[in-house]
């Protein structure tokens, strides 16, 4: 744990915190860094097989530690898409993803990646800055 005052730490409570050594998101200063969120609610993945319900789902959850931490979507300035299959779900993820961000659009990036559970076919991460 830091010591540091300016820096807060938000946690989740996935059993995958403590393992790896993360937390949920991380606030420094005016800077806010939320990890890779996965389309999981109550400890299962959500939207079995429905790559736009799945990206919501991890938008949810950003808009969630972003609040946590005095902060919403309005504030994220950069996103990161990591899909199993991106000719597939481009365009299902990219409208979950306009429909939060459209009117405070960050710079973005899309990577098609392995995701840890067969069944999550999207996990997103985010940035922030909150003005003082």
């Amino acid at each position: 744990m830091s010591t540091n005052t300016d820096v807060q730490r938000i946690f989740s409570g996935s059993a995958w915190e403590p393992k790896v050594g993360y937390c949920r998101a991380v606030r420094a200063g005016q800077h806010i860094y939320v990890s890779g969120c996965a389309p999981v609610k109550d400890g299962k993945v959500v939207g079995e097989g429905d790559a736009e319900a799945q990206a919501a789902r991890c938008i949810e959850i950003i808009e969630g530690a972003l609040k946590e931490l005095g902060a919403d979507l309005s504030h994220v300035v950069r996103t990161r898409l990591y899909c199993v299959d991106a000719v597939r779900d481009w365009e299902a993820i990219g409208r979950a993803h306009a429909r939060a961000f459209g009117a405070h659009p960050p710079a973005t990036a899309l990577v098609q990646v392995r995701l840890i559970e067969p069944e999550m076919l999207v996990e997103i991460e985010a940035d922030a800055y909150v003005p003082e």
